[in-house]
């Protein structure tokens, strides 16, 4: 890390604030006015001081959108690609550089984002019980705050090194506050087990969870909207986050991983039991959100966009950021609504999904979850199914139409054209989409009424209970194989869309095998562009079949009946490596250091 005097004060603005280029700043509870001028000992002698000082720390839970210089995480899968060629991904992941600039946001900014998290969780830590009770506070408020804030603490650090994890494998745990104006890894330098690293994540969010505060729940049983408690982290959270950890510690990568060490492995039962236990602990106050309208596309992406304290039962785990204007979406919006196109879904993601009748488009569906394209990079149709090539999008899954914006589609009272010329692929415009699709799911189309000059919510969600359906369908799947728990989990995400057809009656879905496939496309599809792809490519053992193969597009003409004629086509080629399962570890660390790189690097 680079050696700068790290004020035990509210730096972690700033450096927030250059990782979520296109997001205000976190709102809610937090007192957003930085302060650089109070020592240790000033913050640690006041309350109220420490009380900011740990609120701060939430600003380095990240908005996934344009994280990666104005391009998405999901632009560095299969299930994307970025228009602009500024876009950090396209010129980082996607052809195989990780140690490019245009990508330093992700592949080594997040480093130091993240030690310098730790580092605050572990001040606090070290210095909260010696700080003395603010006057006007009662003592029992006082003692409930001490806990709250320690459990909290303890949780965001094990977040923190999760994510340092998924990126650059087990690193030195440290618990103590080290020197900012030094080396940061000052006799931390040698590398823990995996079983090691991680077992001390599950410790901290076992023990965290029982210190956390309950869900914030309003009088009549609703969220409050009290700004205090929106947003903050609370017993649901850890253990959420512990059913994710496990499902990725069962997982084949990381068993391989384990199996090399001599270590005793995380199971798949061990991961369906954290699932459920999630469920059974928690299923009263989370659940698939359903609201008030009877609209099964309009569910899902108020599913998406409406925070919590709007009564969102879904959400477990978020950014509670403040509202949004055009500027925060101008990047991912189509060309022919002044947007830069930004981020562009690809025909391997449009090809995942179903059909409404619950029937697939495809006859045959890799372990990556995508379907199996021959050497002319044509799927095999499923005459059964419907679908119909000349017609791709009637009749698909109700995601797709909240998900992807597509030729036809109508978007802020227009409709999306991308024939060659027309409104939203001009000639000459470089940024119009090279797949021929948009993006819509995370975009809030509020923001473009009243000539872009409206605002509305959308804060990152990190887990949500949908996930926790899947972690259970796919563990209870890979443990015991197809059963009727693991087909329930799976339809209540379908029913909420209105996809009633039963999975179970399914007859191409009866081994664990065909469902596991089947799995990894319905998690695909339902997490799409919320962080997920490029974790679990990794930990199923498949990034490599994932991530190297080509992003196609779809060419559309007019016919001499004036309808559209598609064409399939490759639009980016990509590039992915073994050594690629893990980042680099950043040349600077390793430098002055001494610890050992990433196999590869």
């Amino acid at each position: 890390m680079r050696k700068t005097i790290l004020y035990a004060t509210f730096i972690a603005l700033l450096s927030s604030a250059a990782l979520t280029s296109c997001e205000d700043m976190f709102g809610g509870f937090l007192d957003k006015q930085a302060s650089n001028e109070l020592t240790e000992d000033e913050v640690f002698s006041l309350w109220t001081n420490a009380k900011k000082y740990h609120f701060d720390t939430y600003n380095y839970l990240r908005h996934g959108a344009c994280r990666i210089n104005n391009s998405w995480m999901d632009s560095a899968t299969d299930l994307a690609e970025t228009s602009y060629s500024t876009g950090g991904t396209r010129n980082s992941f996607n052809i195989g550089n990780y140690y490019a600039s245009s990508g330093s946001s992700e592949l080594i900014d997040t480093w130091e984002h993240y030690f310098q998290g730790i580092r605050k969780c572990n001040m606090l830590l070290t210095r909260i019980d010696d700080v003395p009770k603010s006057a006007s506070d009662s003592e029992e408020n006082y003692q409930t705050d001490l806990k709250n804030f320690k459990a909290e603490a303890r949780f965001m650090r094990a977040y923190f090194n999760w994510e340092l994890f998924l990126r650059y494998g087990p690193l030195p745990i440290i618990t103590d506050v080290l020197d900012p104006d030094g080396d940061l890894l000052s006799g931390y330098t040698e590398r823990p087990t995996n079983k090691v690293f991680v077992d001390f994540l599950l410790k901290e969010l076992t023990e965290s969870e029982v210190g956390l505060m309950d869900k914030p729940m309003g009088s009549k049983g609703e969220l409050t909207i009290d700004n205090n408690l929106a947003g903050r982290i609370c017993k649901p959270m850890a253990s959420a986050l512990r059913s994710r950890i496990i499902l990725y510690m069962a997982s084949p990568h990381f068993q391989q991983v384990y199996t090399a060490e001599g270590s005793t492995p995380i199971t798949w039962q061990d991961a369906a039991d954290a699932a459920k236990s999630f469920i059974n602990t928690y299923g009263s106050e989370y659940g698939l959100y359903y609201g008030t309208s009877n609209n099964d596309l309009q569910r899902y992406q108020e599913t998406i966009l409406l925070p919590q304290f709007s009564g969102n039962n879904e959400i477990i785990f978020w950014r509670n950021d403040t509202k949004v204007g055009w500027s925060a979406i101008s990047y991912d919006t189509p060309v022919g609504e002044g947007g830069s196109g930004g981020l562009c879904p690809s025909q391997n993601l449009a090809d995942m999904y179903d059909m409404a009748n619950g029937l697939s488009p495809f006859s045959q569906y890799d372990e990556t979850g995508s379907p199996v394209y021959n050497s002319n990079n044509q799927p095999t149709v499923n005459t059964e199914s419907g679908y119909n090539d000349s017609k791709p999008y009637e009749n698909r899954d109700p995601r797709f139409y909240r998900t992807v914006l597509y030729h036809q589609s109508t978007w802020n009272n227009a409709q999306i054209n991308v024939v060659k010329g027309g409104r939203d692929n001009p000639v000459g415009n470089a940024n119009a989409t090279p797949t021929g699709y948009y993006f819509r799911k995370y975009i809030p189309e509020t923001i473009l009424s009243s000539d872009h000059s409206l605002t509305a919510y959308r804060n990152w969600i990190f887990i949500r209970y949908a996930e926790i359906l899947l972690n259970y369908a796919e563990a209870m799947n890979e443990a015991n194989g197809p059963s009727d728990d693991v087909y329930s989990a799976l339809q209540q995400i379908r029913d909420r869309v209105g996809m009633t057809s039963k999975i179970s009656n399914r007859a191409d879905l009866k081994t664990k095998d065909a469902l596991r496939n089947f799995i990894r496309k319905e998690r695909t599809i339902e997490l799409a562009f919320e962080d997920h792809r490029a974790w679990d490519v990794r930990r199923w053992n498949v990034a490599i079949e994932a991530l190297s193969r080509p992003i196609y597009g779809i060419e559309i003409t007019n016919g001499t009946d004036g309808s559209p004629v598609y064409s399939r086509k490759v639009a980016q080629k990509r590039v992915f490596t073994e050594k690629m399962y893990l980042y680099p570890i950043p040349e600077t660390e390793e430098w002055k250091t001494g610890i050992d790189n990433n196999p590869g690097w």
